[in-house]
């Protein structure tokens, strides 16, 4: 900085435009360029919950890391938690498609599937708990797909809506 005007050097963090990810991945040290993201304590914490082979280069004198890293370490977060072991269950997950990602959903609308679906939870839930336990009860939830898809393609070529049935509403009389 000069006067409080960049030099080209330096990027609004104050470091220099040159430097390298902080992170270490399976013993090669990363080459991208460093972001804005940084590895604090609460990413180094996931990191080692999700078991990545990432660390901090105890030499690198900052704490940025690259985008690829930031990205990876998102991904391995928002991803469904598995359970210890396979071996601890007959359950399979191999026919059945992507579950939706409750994560993303706001606190209200989870309460509302808690509360439509009678769920017993404890009170005062973070949402991660909260979406863990409505992802639990979703999974169990039985479905009959050649009954729904039947059904969806009828709903969709009489122009109508389940909620158009429920009130009494044809689209034949009108």
């Amino acid at each position: 900085m000069n006067n409080g005007f960049s030099t080209g050097e330096e990027d609004s963090r104050g470091g220099h435009t040159d430097q390298t990810c902080c992170l270490i991945d399976e013993n090669e040290r990363c080459r991208n360029p460093a972001g804005n993201a940084s590895y604090s304590k609460r990413i180094q914490k996931t990191v080692k919950e999700k078991r990545l082979k990432l660390s901090s280069d105890p030499t690198s004198q900052h704490i940025y890391i690259c985008d690829y890293h930031k990205d990876r370490i998102q991904s391995a977060r928002s991803k469904r938690r598995r359970k210890e072991s396979e071996d601890d269950s007959n359950d399979t997950d191999i026919d059945l498609p992507e579950a939706p990602n409750l994560y993303q959903l706001q606190v209200n609308t989870l309460r509302r599937y808690k509360r439509h679906y009678k769920l017993q939870t404890r009170p005062g839930m973070k949402r991660a708990q909260l979406a863990d336990t409505i992802m639990k009860h979703f999974k169990t939830i039985p479905i009959k797909e050649k009954e729904i898809i039947t059904y969806f393609v009828y709903m969709v070529k009489s122009n109508s809506n389940k909620l158009d049935l429920k009130n009494g509403i044809n689209n034949d009389t009108t």
